[in-house]
C-alpha cells in the first residue's frame, strides 16, 4: 500500500501547529496503525527532519497511552479497538488519512500528537483512598457481592484512561472516564464508607480541570475502545445527587 497522511505538527504548547502531509511507501496491510507511524518516522529521520512526537507504551490496548484522531474519529474508523490495535487493512491503497491529536482545553499540546492528560490524575487522587482494612489477601468469595453489582463493576474497570471519551466528545467532557472511576468503587463493598466524598469531590476535580458539561450525548461511548456503556454517567449522576441530598440532610 502507498498512503498519504497529513500529520498535525506543533512544536510547543504554544507554538502554532498546522497539518503537514508526508507519503508513506509500502506499508503492509498487516501493520498496526503506529507501526506505520514508526515507519513514517525512520523516513523522516533518515531524510534529517524530525520525528512526529506520538504516546504509545504496551501496544496491546492495555496501558491506555496511545491515542490520536484518525480521519475524525478518536481511535480511527474500527470500534472497540485503540490506536495501537487498528491495522492498516482498514485503509485502502491510495487513501489519504489524517491524524490529530486529542483536542481539549484540559489536554493541552505538548508536542504533535502527545498531549498531557495529567487531568485524568488529579480527577483519580481527588477521589482519595478506601478506608476499609483489607489485611492480606482474603479469599474470592469472603466479601460475598452480588452478581450484577459485580459485572456492573468490572466494566467501569475496564476504563484505560485514553481519553478517547473527551476527544469525541462535543463538549469536550470527561464524564464518562469519571463516572468509570467513582462507580467502580461505589458498587464494591470496601467502596461505600467514602462514597459520596469520592463522587463529591471527583466531579468538582473534574469541573476544576476545565473539562465541558455531559448532555448525553453518546459520542464518548461510541468512541471508548473498552465500550463503557453510557448509564455510568446516570450512575454517578445518582451518586451526585445523593450525596448532596445527604449533606443537606444533616446540616
Amino acid at each position: 500500500m502507498n498512503i498519504t497522511v497529513r500529520v498535525w505538527r506543533q512544536e510547543n504548547h504554544d507554538a502554532k501547529g498546522k497539518m503537514v502531509s508526508y507519503p508513506v511507501n509500502d506499508v503492509s496491510p498487516d501493520m498496526s496503525f503506529l507501526e506505520m507511524l514508526d515507519v513514517l518516522n525512520e523516513q523522516l529521520t533518515v531524510e534529517g527532519h524530525d520525528p512526529v512526537a506520538f504516546d504509545s507504551d504496551c501496544r496491546e490496548g492495555i496501558c491506555g497511552m496511545c491515542g490520536v484522531v484518525v480521519n475524525g474519529i478518536a481511535h480511527g474508523p474500527k470500534r472497540l479497538v485503540t490506536t495501537c490495535q487498528l491495522h492498516m487493512r482498514s485503509f485502502n491503497d491510495g487513501d489519504v488519512i489524517d491524524i490529530e491529536p486529542w483536542r481539549s482545553g484540559a489536554f493541552p499540546i505538548v508536542k504533535d500528537l502527545v498531549v498531557d492528560r495529567s487531568a485524568f490524575d488529579r480527577i483519580i487522587q481527588a477521589g482519595g483512598y478506601i478506608s476499609a482494612p483489607t489485611g492480606s489477601a482474603p479469599d474470592a468469595h469472603a466479601t460475598p457481592v452480588p452478581k450484577v453489582d459485580a459485572d456492573k463493576a468490572f466494566d467501569a474497570a475496564t476504563c484505560i484512561g485514553c481519553g478517547a471519551c473527551v476527544a469525541a466528545c462535543p463538549n469536550g467532557s470527561a464524564m464518562l472516564f469519571t463516572a468509570a472511576k467513582v462507580t467502580h468503587l461505589g458498587l464494591l463493598p470496601q467502596g461505600q464508607p467514602e462514597r459520596d466524598e469520592r463522587a463529591i469531590n471527583m466531579i468538582n476535580q473534574h469541573d476544576a480541570e476545565g473539562f465541558g458539561g455531559c448532555t448525553q450525548i453518546g459520542e464518548c461511548t461510541a468512541a471508548c475502545p473498552k465500550g463503557i456503556p453510557l448509564d455510568m454517567i446516570s450512575r454517578l449522576n445518582s451518586d451526585v445527587l445523593h450525596a448532596l441530598t445527604h449533606e443537606h440532610s444533616n446540616k
